[in-house]
């Protein structure tokens, strides 16, 4: 498998980046929010993803690991295909998307094309249940952080963990964090920590 292709951008449009690596041009399918990060001419790092379908190999590639791990959530979830997939993380940011599914917001997902309520509704229920039943982390863990908000510090574990975040390592980024920070601050404040 592909981890990742480093080399210099060559040519971008609408959901794809060429990539140049020892003479090779890589096609990788992405999202806005990549192509928007990323210079043509200039040297970029894409983490990939290879989906191999009946009639097809299509390599994915992604700014962050944040990103990538998004986009593999994504396509876990029943009748959620690729393209679909680049459609959500082409509108929403990874830390909205986490924070979307963790407070069961379904309709923020609505806004993304090809999504619709049923669908959206379906990506909250698959992500939410894989994100209950992997959480080791629980309120008692933070008694020894004062300076963060229990409830708000569960949810925001729990989208970090929707992101491919460790427990432990989740734990840590937000230590610290404001006593006021909400969730999505939280999120945010673990995602500097974790250099994302």
């Amino acid at each position: 498998m592909i981890y990742s292709v480093k080399g210099e951008l060559i040519h971008t449009e609408v959901g794809l980046a060429v990539v140049e690596c020892g003479g090779v041009g890589y096609a990788c399918r992405t999202s806005r929010q990549t192509l928007n990060s990323i210079k043509t001419g200039s040297e970029v790092k894409l983490f990939t993803y290879l989906h191999v379908s009946e009639n097809s190999l299509d390599l994915f590639g992604f700014s962050d690991t944040m990103e990538l791990s998004c986009f593999r959530q994504l396509i876990s979830v029943s009748g959620i295909g690729p393209k679909a997939a680049l459609s959500v993380l082409s509108e929403i940011s990874p830390s909205k998307l986490a924070l979307c599914i963790t407070t069961g917001d379904a309709k923020t997902l609505t806004k993304c094309p090809g999504i619709g309520l049923k669908t959206a509704q379906r990506i909250v229920l698959e992500l939410k249940d894989k994100v209950a039943k992997e959480q080791h982390v629980t309120a008692s863990d933070f008694a020894s952080m004062p300076a963060v908000g229990v409830g708000n510090v569960g949810e925001a574990l729990s989208a970090l963990e929707v992101l491919g975040f460790a427990p432990a390592q989740a734990a840590a980024a937000i230590a610290g964090a404001s006593p006021e920070a909400s969730v999505e601050e939280l999120i945010k404040f673990a995602l500097k920590n974790l250099g994302n």
